[in-house]
Formats: C-alpha cells, sequence, structure tokens
C-alpha cells in the first residue's frame, strides 16, 4: 500500500525546524596534516555505555570526509562569548582555524579553547539519511568547565541560555506540596 503522503516544502521545514532551540557546537578532525571543522547544532548523546554521541553531517563535505577517514572526531560546545568561533566555522573554510583559539589532542584532534565542554571521539559507525550523513562516536575522553552557559541557537540567531523560574510541585487544590 502507497502512502498517501505529500513531501512538504522544504524551506516550510526549515522554518519549523528553527523553531527548536539547540546548543551550538564545532565539529574536527585532522587527516593527513590538515585541520577540518563546522559547526553544529545537531547531536545528541547516544548510550552512557559505552559513552557514545551521534552528530549530522552534510553529505560530502570535507569534514565530513575527513571524519570517514581519520576515523576520530572532536566536539566543542560553545559558550555563549563563543559566537565568533561559531561563525568562524560556517562557509568558506580557508581560515577556520585562524579565527580562534585551539589545542590539538593527542590523536591530532583540533579541541576549541574555552568550550563549555570538549569531547574525543572514534568513528563507531557513520549512517546515510536524506542528504546527511549520521556519524555515531564512542567518546574516549571528555573534559567540561567547571561554569559557564552555552551558545543557543533559535530562530536563525544565537542568543543566551536563562533559566527558567524555579518549578514549584503543586497539588490538586492549588497548594505547594
Amino acid at each position: 500500500m502507497r502512502s498517501t503522503l505529500q513531501t512538504i516544502d522544504q524551506m516550510q521545514f526549515r522554518k519549523a525546524m528553527s523553531r527548536f532551540a539547540t546548543g551550538v557546537a564545532i565539529l574536527t578532525t585532522e587527516y593527513q596534516g590538515q585541520r577540518y571543522g563546522m559547526t553544529i547544532n545537531s547531536l545528541t548523546s547516544v548510550s552512557l555505555d559505552p559513552a557514545q554521541i551521534l552528530v549530522c553531517i552534510n553529505a560530502g563535505s570535507p569534514t565530513g570526509i575527513a571524519i570517514k577517514n581519520s576515523k576520530v572526531f572532536g566536539i566543542s560546545l560553545l559558550t555563549e562569548d563563543q559566537t565568533f568561533a561559531s561563525r568562524s566555522f560556517v562557509g568558506p573554510t580557508a581560515a577556520r582555524f585562524d579565527a580562534v583559539a585551539s589545542t590539538d589532542h593527542e590523536l591530532g584532534v583540533p579541541l576549541i579553547d574555552g568550550a563549555l565542554a570538549n569531547m574525543v571521539c572514534r568513528v563507531e559507525n557513520i549512517f546515510i539519511s536524506g542528504d546527511h550523513e549520521i556519524a555515531i562516536g564512542e567518546v574516549i575522553e571528555c573534559t567540561h568547565a567547571p561554569e559557564g552557559e552555552p551558545l543557543v541557537f533559535f530562530g536563525g540567531e544565537y542568543g543566551k541560555f536563562e533559566v527558567a523560574r524555579p518549578f514549584v510541585e503543586q497539588n490538586c487544590a492549588g497548594g505547594v506540596a
């Protein structure tokens, strides 16, 4: 039985997804002496045992190709003060690392200095879906800053995280539990 569902307009889908707030990260690797990196907001933890993370990469991107070949990648979760770093890793690849301070992990993976957290991952699997590749990596090392606030992306704009007012559980009669 064939589905009667129609495909949706890509711009409409893009606008709908822009209504979902995400953090911002820089995905990096090194292959044959060259550093690669791109800004991403499609990432999630997959498993705690073993520790795994999933990232979505434009199919055929230079960074994605380098990750497939190097079999390792780094993720730097950006702070609210690192908008410039995020913008530096979008568009032409030539000077991406010239704009930010980074440190190379012993496996050669560049990690962005001052990030909220940095992770080094070994590629476990890569799946193709639509116009993207989904890479699953085993986290082999991670560090995090003791404090700081994340860079947030919403509606095509960068912003800051704000804690909602504290949750107070109420019982059915309206009193505080």
